[in-house]
């Protein structure tokens, strides 16, 4: 299982592409978050506490549309994953209904054929292929061989027919009772299949309101930004690698800060175990990453493509890229969708919790450039390179960075 991932550091500004909006354009309108003015911007510059005070309002906003928009992104992956899942009960139902369906139909067809049987062996008993019952011949035959042969052939089929009939009747109970499995099968799948509708409804209707947050974060983000830069009067692509840079660090410090008091409490649960030797614990295992079906697209390819362009930045060289493929394949696969269904780590980076990464951008969830950006955020701020993490992840059993 992957301990908790975190970053933090000064982010090179080339990292994140921004472009400096024009200062004077139309304010955006504001919704629950009340969003600086331009002119608010402008009528704080010319004092350095009134600018200060704005560059903090305008960080202000910033964090908490990004917030926003983190909160109803996660929400999407979640609800995405409740999808996966119930479409996964959905096909197992589905199969074990079908099998038990198909079992009780043979079971039916071995029944009638045990019942055909036993009625051929009635009849044969009723009457020995002549026109004359078989009874009717043994009661008047006059030739004592006759009579034997008679008699032993009506012992023989009455043996059979006994045991043909207990045949029919086993077969008949059992396709009765698995005609009551497949029907149960058949409700349990119905049931299934209304659940799986229901969440694969809410994932869509989750990812609609994700991706609707973010794009008004979005927009709202790149006039922000482009604002601290007037306010500090630097460009707006700086701003975003600072903040990010900044953001980042928190991380890293409040993750260091839970991991020491994880260990605390290890070490506790251990001297505890120590002196009580009887108790038992259990530990959680590690989860298979799987895909979350929340439309993300996934390109290997391209998102390396991506990162071996953003390396450069921090000042890694070639050498750096060989080291981050291997550590990104064994994390997720450089799949930007990638969901560890026991921790809850997501993307490219195996951020944990997935919405850290919403510090590089509203559209961490689906966007590989954006889980790129904060995962070179993190390897820089908390390894110094991605070899130095790469080492760092394989000495670890299980493996984490």
């Amino acid at each position: 299982m992957r301990l908790p991932q975190s970053g933090r550091g000064f982010v090179v500004a080339a990292v994140v592409a921004g472009v400096l909006v024009a200062p004077f354009v139309t304010a955006v309108p504001a919704s629950a978050t009340s969003y600086p003015t331009w002119q608010d911007v402008q009528a704080a510059k010319g004092n350095e506490q009134a600018k200060q005070a704005e560059v903090d309002r305008v960080q202000t906003a910033l964090h908490q549309v990004q917030a926003d928009a983190a909160a109803k992104s996660a929400a999407a992956i979640t609800a995405s994953e409740a999808a996966d899942r119930a479409e996964a009960d959905l096909a197992t139902a589905t199969q074990t209904a079908t099998s038990l369906q198909a079992q009780a139909d043979s079971a039916s067809a071995t029944a009638e054929r045990a019942q055909q049987r036993a009625g051929q062996l009635a009849a044969n008993l009723y009457r020995d292929g002549t026109t004359d019952q078989m009874t009717t011949r043994i009661a008047t035959t006059k030739d004592p061989g006759q009579l034997l042969y008679q008699l032993g052939a009506l012992d023989q089929l009455s043996s059979t027919w006994a045991g043909v009939m207990d045949d029919a009747s086993v077969a008949a109970r059992t396709a009765s009772s698995l005609h009551d499995q497949a029907q149960r099968a058949e409700d349990e799948r119905a049931q299934l299949a209304d659940a799986a509708q229901e969440k694969s409804d809410a994932a869509t209707a989750a990812e609609e309101t994700a991706q609707a947050a973010v794009a008004d974060t979005q927009q709202h983000s790149d006039e922000l930004y482009a604002q601290l830069a007037s306010l500090k009067d630097t460009t707006a692509a700086k701003e975003r690698g600072y903040e990010l840079g900044l953001q980042v660090a928190a991380q890293e410090a409040e993750q260091r800060r839970r991991r020491a008091e994880a260990a605390a409490k290890q070490q506790e649960q251990q001297a505890a175990a120590a002196a009580n030797p009887s108790s038992s614990s259990t530990s959680g295992g590690s989860g298979t990453n799987y895909p979350s079906t929340g439309g993300v697209v996934v390109d290997p390819v391209g998102a390396q493509a991506y990162a071996r362009s953003a390396i450069g930045a921090y000042g890694w060289g070639s050498d750096q890229m060989g080291c981050l493929v291997s550590l990104w394949t064994q994390e997720s696969g450089w799949r930007a969708n990638a969901l560890n269904v026991s921790s809850g780590a997501y993307g490219i980076p195996q951020a944990l919790p997935a919405d850290k990464m919403a510090v590089a951008g509203a559209d961490w969830r689906t966007n590989a450039a954006t889980q790129i950006n904060w995962g070179l955020a993190y390897i820089h701020d908390a390894y110094g390179s991605p070899c130095a993490a790469w080492s760092h992840e394989m000495s670890e059993n299980p493996h984490w960075y």
